[in-house]
């Protein structure tokens, strides 16, 4: 999957089948604040947004930033995927 981090709107962006994706971010010395999901009316693909989600946060390890999910589909994201709670500052329980 391609992500593109386009900075000057502060969110990452991926096309589904020509549909764009966009994951609204702000960043704060090395932490992510993942604020929003940004997809078409009636887009009910979750499939394509968990991996979207997945390829941000591996991102995000690569480069060394912790994650705080703002938004409750994120934070649901964490929740069910555990692999990925390292990612979190210290004292953020999910």
């Amino acid at each position: 999957m391609e992500i593109k981090d386009n900075t000057f709107l502060r969110q990452f962006e991926a096309s589904d089948d020509g549909k764009l994706i966009s994951v609204e971010y702000s960043f704060q010395e090395k932490k992510i604040f993942l604020t929003k999901i940004i997809a078409p009316e009636n887009y009910d693909n979750e499939e394509f947004i968990n991996n979207f989600l997945k390829s941000i946060l591996e991102n995000a390890a690569e480069r060394k930033f912790r994650v705080v999910p703002i938004l409750p589909k994120i934070a649901a994201f964490f929740r069910k995927n555990p692999v990925y709670k390292e990612l979190l500052p210290p004292g953020i329980k999910i």
